[in-house]
């Protein structure tokens, strides 16, 4: 074929693939894929990737291809905003998932919604995210529709009767945490006997342990990431701490195990997922997932699977123009209208207002599953 022939088979092929309509849809991933907090956001970059998959294998949406453009936000909020600001003003993606942290979106979050372009954590549970603006989403359960159910089915199992509490105070979601466990316990008027503090990058809790073993409480409440929660647990056990811990959102990483070994035995943590799920759509999941890592999926790559499902049925219900402003703004009113059964259960979002009254973002309505470790492993409580 001579050069003049090949560019008019290039025109052609071009055309007719305008015609089609056919095009991938560009969703951006920003999460922290290197550094501390990777042990959550390669489980999650693996979770969308094995959705991505199973969505482009059966056709994509409408005919058109997911391309998920990957992002390593490496869990730092200036990261988190430079990643966020390439994604959107340069990449030009229809809409965003992540960032890895609660930290992050608080910083991260703004950009996008001042940009008009959705941002959708799958894993920020702190309080407060989602009233930033009204192109916030999540489906990760916010830890206070969690914690009083942790709460109250550690102290019924245990019989409960005081706590002391530890968490870190120097960030966004374990200080969150610590708010929310605060409020819960005095709801349920479970007395608090001590309550320390640690910063990010502590390694040695043993100052903060010793006046917790002082005070004789019957668990001990720890607003944590895990690597810090493991840490503490070891401590705890070497010090001759015997109380059970209870934990939240942090506590849903293998890392706990890896670290802790055996010496986070009894701890009760909520999860919005459950491995044991009998349901179909789970049991896909997690075979698709052990296929395709040679690894054991857990909560945060599940609510990953589940979250570009739910952006995929939205984006069913609507025509892409090709204008981005318009189709960004399309994605953005279609997806509060979702009503979805995923690997995580019935899922469905509420509307939550802006600090100033107006309406805002949008967060998970779902109920969360309790877990209790037996043997280094999450084990489903199931009150016995």
């Amino acid at each position: 074929m001579n050069p003049s022939h090949k560019l008019a088979f290039l025109v052609v092929a071009c055309s007719l693939a305008g015609l089609s309509g056919a095009a991938d849809i560009k969703i951006g991933v920003a999460e922290a894929l290197s550094g501390g907090a990777a042990q959550y956001g390669v489980a999650i970059r693996n979770g969308f990737q094995v959705a991505v998959e199973e969505l482009n294998t059966k056709g994509g949406v409408n005919g058109n291809k997911i391309q998920l453009v990957i992002e390593d936000e490496q869990g730092k909020k200036e990261e988190a905003i430079n990643v966020f600001k390439k994604l959107i003003f340069q990449d030009k993606v229809l809409m965003i998932f992540g960032p890895t942290l609660s930290n992050s979106m608080f910083a991260a979050g703004p950009v996008a919604n001042a940009a008009k372009t959705v941002a959708f954590g799958t894993s920020n549970t702190a309080n407060g995210i989602t009233d930033m603006g009204p192109y916030l989403f999540r489906n990760s359960v916010m830890e206070s529709d969690v914690l009083p159910v942790t709460v109250a089915t550690a102290a019924k199992h245990y019989g409960i009767k005081k706590v002391a509490v530890i968490y870190g105070n120097d960030d966004a979601f374990t200080k969150s945490g610590y708010d929310v466990f605060k409020k819960v316990l005095e709801d349920q008027k479970i007395p608090v006997t001590t309550t320390e503090t640690y910063v990010k990058g502590d390694v040695d809790f043993k100052a903060q342990l010793t006046k917790i073993k002082v005070t004789a409480p019957d668990a001990v409440v720890c607003s944590c990431l895990a690597e810090e929660a493991a840490n503490i647990m070891l401590q705890a056990r070497s010090l001759g701490i015997k109380a059970p811990f209870i934990g939240g959102n942090g506590f849903n990483s293998t890392k706990l195990f890896e670290i802790s070994k055996l010496a986070g035995e009894g701890t009760f943590v909520g999860s919005p997922w459950a491995n044991t799920n009998p349901a179909a759509v789970n049991k896909n999941f997690v075979a698709a997932y052990k296929q395709k890592y040679n690894a054991e999926p857990n909560q945060f790559s599940a609510q990953a699977y589940d979250a570009l499902h739910i952006v995929a049925v939205a984006l069913k219900g609507i025509k892409l123009s090709g204008n981005l402003d318009a189709d960004r703004q399309a994605i953005r009113d279609a997806l509060p209208a979702v009503s979805f059964t995923g690997v995580t259960g019935p899922f469905r979002f509420r509307q939550v207002k802006t600090r100033d009254g107006k309406a805002g973002g949008f967060d998970a309505e779902q109920k969360p599953f309790i877990y209790v470790v037996q043997g280094g492993k999450f084990t489903l409580y199931t009150g016995k």
